[in-house]
């Protein structure tokens, strides 16, 4: 597994910063973005209701998301760090979804993430002695769902039309149109690609 240890990412080297005995494994310009960040989104966006998409939408492109047309964003989200996230259109991040971004992740067109999901990016070298951080980017694809509290781990890409089903613990690459449940994630049964809406014909919402 290629581990990454990107300095653009933020990520200090734990030996240096002494991470393993409670030292930082960010940087403090990283640290202060999201104690902005994160203020910015409580004061303003965690307790609207959940129609003002549109409001929502505007806080994350200004703090440095990509966040495409018609997305729907509840307030109730946790987007850790939201330079490394990228919404298409359409695409759903559902309310109490921890979007743990400590690494890239990406959301296609009609993407859709559902309530109490976690998308974890970021995980530890337990084989270092220093404990090193280190990311890996989570893509979901096109038309698929990660359904009510399921987990999607460092590195792995949901394929398009692809579900997991709820509770579902995802540590590698799921297959495009199946469905997949359990821990660790198994494959259940095919889906059609005709179950989907065509792109054409999605209803706008905000």
């Amino acid at each position: 597994m290629t581990k990454h240890y990107s300095t653009s990412e933020g990520i200090l080297d734990a030996g240096d910063s002494g991470g393993v005995r409670g030292g930082a494994y960010f940087s403090l310009q990283h640290r202060l973005f999201r104690a902005v960040w994160n203020m910015t989104w409580l004061l303003f966006a965690a307790w609207t209701p959940p129609p003002l998409h549109a409001w929502r939408r505007f806080l994350l492109r200004l703090f440095g998301a990509k966040i495409g047309r018609h997305t729907r964003i509840y307030g109730s989200a946790r987007i850790w760090y939201p330079p490394n996230l990228e919404m298409g259109d359409y695409s759903v991040l559902g309310w109490r979804v921890n979007c743990y971004s400590q690494g890239r992740v990406v959301l296609e067109e009609y993407a859709n993430v559902a309530q109490y999901v976690h998308l974890v990016t970021g995980s530890h070298d337990i084989d270092s002695p220093t404990f090193q951080l280190y990311t890996r980017p989570i893509r979901i694809c096109r038309h698929a769902w990660i359904a009510s509290n399921a987990f999607v781990g460092p590195g792995v890409t949901v394929g398009e039309g692809a579900v997991l089903g709820g509770c579902g613990v995802a540590f590698k690459d799921l297959e495009p149109w199946t469905v997949y449940t359990g821990n660790p994630a198994q494959p259940l049964r095919k889906r059609s690609p005709s179950s989907v809406v065509d792109a054409g014909n999605a209803k706008n919402e905000n």
